[in-house]
């Protein structure tokens, strides 16, 4: 939602380039600083400097999460979805010091943007008077009411007094008054907003010097960006003003539509009659007016204790209101009025309308601020010269009687904008630009027709087009009506003797559009009543069939003749190409067929050479392996006969063996026993002998002789019985 109106103007020099520029504001909706409905956001600097300041920042400008402020949690939205409050903060001081804010004077506004946050945080309770305030101590408030002190460059002691009292000059002296709680609450959101709003101003006085305006340049292009026409169910003081805006815009819309309209007819010696067209001037004087709306509210803002509801009955009373039709009393509601506007009525809930229309700037505030230490917070309040009416009384001399405040109207201070921008788009040519939302929804590729309708009508376009279709809404030049609509006579366009003028009449009355009330010639230009372009266009368009009809006709026969001609000749050359073709390929394939002879006669011969081979091979092979077997057959028959042999050899060897050793040891064994028993024989006879010791001992050792010579004992002993 745009929050003010803004007039850009571009200078250009007498060579056609940009020589400077200047932007101008309009009705700073200041409220929101100080109240925000929900779910929409207060100013986006106020989060963007919660959210992006350095932790140095934070702890220099004491600030807090931009929830806990009261000014901006009145509403749940603190962020907006797709945009991050840390990175526009970046881009906007990036932005004040690429415009020549020198860093000094950057530090000094965000420091007072802060300052206005920590006043909305200062809450007050009751007094120990009847009807006085005072700072809510030892919480938050306090902690507040020092920040916003240090900020701004004041003594504690001096806010709170200057927030928590009025002082009214008299004839004997000042009287100090406290406030109430209600009171002091409005006195510090009035300066919250008189803050912000002197900031607002001296940022756009510096973006102006940065630019700088040529006053003495060529040309200039202004560009107005202003709200639209508003309509919601609670309209307050914005809406009133926007509103009134809208009324004098489409005023000098439709005046410059008809006045062109008039001023084109006059210049083209054309006769036409008054064309009648909605004059909103009627609302305008009731709301601008002598003794309007605007002066009942400025009328009723002048009294302290004046209430929302003596400003309805004010205005209900009104001689003015009364007598207009535009002005409607709703008979539900105390305090609202309605206003038939150029787009619709709206009613407007007045409740709010006289603290909103206040715009003034407290005796102790400015006081207060001038003597503040802040360089930056003192040139935002320099010193206010008096004017003669003020300073001086009706005798001339002081005027010793003035009010705690110099009383400026919201109101008030847009009219007098308002008269200027229409004064400055009196001195230039205006041009309009209607921005038609398609969807409330914000969706691609979905037009509403019904919203649509209403914004047309709303922004004065349905308006326009009946104001211009009233008179002859459809006019050409001579040169571009005869160069559109020259089929309606083609004999006429080749003839150099005959102007524009002259063969666009002829082409006129053989369409049998009627002279006078259908069309008429201007000094340069045919002028042609709603819905007779159409006419011509009709018949144009038939002509042009019919003509096209005719060379399609011709076109296409001499097409055909070509096409067949073309086509015999391609197929003849088809029939020779392909004729061509099959000779070489039937030739091809003899030359295949030859070949493929003499390669199959080659392959069977080498099929059958290897196949012999193979064959052959596989023979010796089987006979090698045959040889083999039988000579493997034959050598294991041998092997198995010697090996016979020789088992047969060992065996037989074996046995002969065996027997001889049996026999030997048999006749050992026969022989030892014969020979004991000789022995013994021998023994018992030697014994018989012994007896003879010499004799026994010669035959002993005869007898051992003989026995270790070999000698055999039955040879030489007896056989025993």
């Amino acid at each position: 939602m745009l929050q003010f109106g803004k007039y850009v103007e571009i200078n250009f020099n007498g060579d056609g380039a940009i020589s400077g520029a200047a932007i101008r504001t309009y009705l700073l909706e200041r409220s929101r600083v100080v109240a925000v409905n929900n779910p929409e956001r207060s100013y986006h600097i106020f989060y963007q400097l919660c959210d992006g300041a350095s932790a140095e920042e934070r702890r220099r400008w004491r600030l807090k999460p931009a929830a806990q402020y009261h000014y901006l949690n009145q509403s749940t939205c603190f962020d907006i979805p797709g945009d991050s409050n840390a990175e526009e903060y970046q881009r906007t001081v990036t932005a004040m010091a690429k415009v020549g804010i020198p860093a000094e004077q950057r530090e000094a506004v965000l420091a007072c943007t802060a300052a206005v946050l920590h006043l909305g945080n200062v809450a007050f309770a009751e007094g120990r008077d009847a009807d006085s305030s005072m700072v809510k101590t030892g919480g938050a408030a306090e902690e507040a009411l020092a920040a916003a002190a240090d900020l701004l460059g004041v003594s504690r002691d001096g806010l709170a007094h200057a927030l928590t009292t009025r002082t009214r000059q008299t004839p004997e002296g000042p009287i100090i008054s406290p406030l109430n709680v209600r009171a002091a609450t409005e006195n510090r959101d009035s300066l919250a907003k008189v803050i912000y709003s002197k900031m607002f101003d001296w940022l756009v006085a510096a973006i102006n010097n940065a630019i700088g305006e040529d006053k003495n340049c060529a040309a200039s292009v202004g560009v107005l960006d202003i709200y639209g026409f508003e309509s919601f169910e609670f309209n307050d003081l914005e809406q009133f003003c926007i509103n009134l805006a809208n009324e004098k815009l489409q005023q000098h819309f439709n005046h410059h539509v008809f006045k062109q309209e008039q001023a084109e007819y006059e210049r083209e010696a054309i006769d036409w009659s008054y064309i009648e067209f909605v004059d909103n001037q009627d609302v305008l004087d009731l709301i601008e007016g002598r003794m309007g709306i605007l002066d009942l509210l400025d009328e009723q803002c002048r009294f302290p204790t004046s209430t929302n509801k003596d400003l309805a009955e004010k205005l209900y009373a009104s001689g003015v209101c009364q007598g207009s039709a535009r002005f409607k009393r709703p008979k539900l509601s105390q305090t609202a009025f309605t206003i038939e506007h150029y787009a619709g009525p709206v009613t407007y809930q007045s409740n709010n309308f006289l603290e909103k229309n206040k715009d003034f700037v407290v005796a102790e505030h400015q006081s207060l601020l001038q003597a503040s230490c802040k360089p930056f917070v003192q040139q935002l309040f320099p010193p206010e010269q008096e004017s003669v009416s003020d300073a001086t009384g009706p005798g001339g001399g002081p005027n010793k009687r003035f009010a705690a405040f110099k009383f400026n109207s919201v109101g008030s201070q847009f009219k007098r904008q308002l008269g200027e921008l229409m004064a400055q788009l009196g001195r230039m040519e205006p041009h309009y630009i209607r921005c038609i939302k398609p969807n409330s929804g914000n969706k691609p590729a979905l037009f509403e027709n019904a919203n649509a309708l209403h914004q047309l009508r709303c922004g004065g376009v349905l308006e326009a087009v009946r104001i211009s279709c009233a008179g002859f809404p459809s006019k050409r030049p001579f040169p571009d009506f005869v160069e559109h609509f020259w089929p309606l006579a083609p004999e006429l366009y080749h003839r150099p003797e005959l102007d524009d003028r002259e063969i666009a009449k002829t082409i006129l009355e053989r369409s049998g559009i009627p002279a006078g009330s259908g069309y008429q010639l201007g000094v340069s230009k045919v002028f042609l009543r709603a819905g007779h372009m159409a006419v011509l266009d009709k018949q144009r368009t038939e002509r042009l069939a019919s003509a096209a009809t005719v060379i399609q006709r011709f076109a296409r026969g001499h097409l055909a003749r070509l096409h067949r001609r073309a086509a015999v000749a391609a197929v003849l050359t088809l029939q020779a190409g392909a004729r061509g073709m099959l000779a070489r390929l039937r030739a091809r394939e003899a030359r295949r067929q030859k070949a493929a002879l003499a390669v199959q006669t080659a392959w069977r011969r080498h099929k059958l050479r290897e196949e012999y081979k193979h064959a052959h091979m596989l023979v010796v092979a089987v006979q090698a392996l045959w040889r083999g077997r039988q000579a493997r057959v034959r050598y294991d028959s041998m092997r198995r006969e010697s090996a016979a042999v020789v088992l047969q050899s060992n065996w037989r060897r074996f046995v002969a063996a065996s027997g001889f050793e049996r026999r030997r040891a048999a006749a050992v064994a026969l022989q030892t026993a014969w020979r004991v028993r000789a022995a013994r024989s021998a023994l018992r006879a030697l014994k018989t002998e012994a007896r003879e010791a010499g004799k026994l001992l010669e035959d002993k050792k005869a007898l051992e002789g003989k026995r270790l010579h070999g000698l055999p004992l039955p040879a030489l002993v007896a056989p025993c019985p």
